[in-house]
């Protein structure tokens, strides 16, 4: 797109973005599917076991349309819109509808800190419950609980113990319409200590990793 071309169109369709890539979804219900992931740039947390603290700041602005061909090259109907915190950027409702419009089915990684109401419908939303381990438990906007759907994900990152049983308490005595997923932190929990936890507590929840950590560890584009 030549630069006279983006100056003709709107502000309301660019985005900051780091990046844009192909792979695997390595978390949510659509683990290990083809996915085409599109990085929005900022975040106003600062998560203490963040593994994407390169997307806070640069990146470029890009047009609806240059984003639009960007996702179109890799083939895939799947869409992942994340960060940072896309939300952040007010414009990545239009992105996402735009995605929509043209047939991929969208999810948006979202940090629970922004309001999810103004999402298209068609949007998968799979959303943060911050837990006191992660440093931001005061960020957590619970009025999102409301506007969460059956086909909508919440995830719980889970630092240790306690953060299991603050977790744990949560989810019983909150209703959770759709999926509710506990991962260990990367690094911080043992694994199979997590999922020995969920199963004595006959916990109602899926476990699960980052597949794309054990794959690919922290390089970015994965």
């Amino acid at each position: 797109m030549s630069a006279v071309r983006k100056e003709q169109l709107p502000a309301s369709e660019r985005l900051k973005i780091t990046e844009i890539f192909h792979s695997l979804q390595g978390e949510s219900s659509r683990v290990g599917l083809p996915t085409v992931f599109v990085r929005l740039t900022g975040c106003p947390l600062r998560c203490q076991y963040c593994d994407t603290a390169y997307a806070f700041f640069g990146g470029e602005w890009m047009h609806f349309d240059e984003i639009a061909d960007r996702v179109a090259i890799h083939g895939t109907r799947y869409v992942c819109i994340t960060g940072g915190e896309p939300l952040a950027q007010k414009n990545c409702i239009g992105l996402a509808q735009r995605l929509c419009d043209a047939g991929y089915q969208v999810s948006i990684e979202t940090s629970g800190a922004y309001d999810i109401g103004a999402l298209d419908a068609r949007v998968m939303r799979i959303m943060d419950i911050k837990t006191p381990g992660s440093g931001e438990v005061e960020r957590n906007l619970l009025d999102n609980l409301e506007l969460l759907r059956a086909r909508d994900e919440v995830k719980f990152v889970i630092c240790h113990r306690d953060d299991y049983e603050w977790a744990r308490d949560f989810v019983n005595t909150h209703t959770l319409p759709c999926a509710v997923l506990f991962s260990p932190s990367h690094g911080q929990l043992n694994a199979a200590e997590l999922a020995g936890w969920i199963l004595e507590d006959r916990l109602p929840v899926r476990y699960q990793v980052q597949l794309h950590k054990y794959l690919w560890g922290n390089e970015p584009g994965h």
